[in-house]
């Protein structure tokens, strides 16, 4: 008996089909949320993040002794 027959015939099929209906949700939600209108506002408050120093983050350790 080989392996793809007994894979085969356990029926797992149905799995791969879950995967690639909830892989296709999952990727439609994201150009979704990417492309909709009023979006271009966050992205590009969202690109500016890493060179933003003006607005207060978390306290930084500047001490020997922490």
């Amino acid at each position: 008996m080989k392996l793809s027959d007994v894979m085969s015939a356990a029926g797992l099929s149905g799995y791969a089909i879950v995967a690639l209906v909830l892989f296709m949700l999952v990727f439609l939600a994201i150009v979704i949320r990417t492309f909709a209108p009023g979006s271009a506002a966050r992205h590009a408050r969202d690109a500016r993040l890493p060179l933003d120093d003006d607005e207060p983050g978390p306290a930084r350790r500047t001490g020997k002794g922490s």
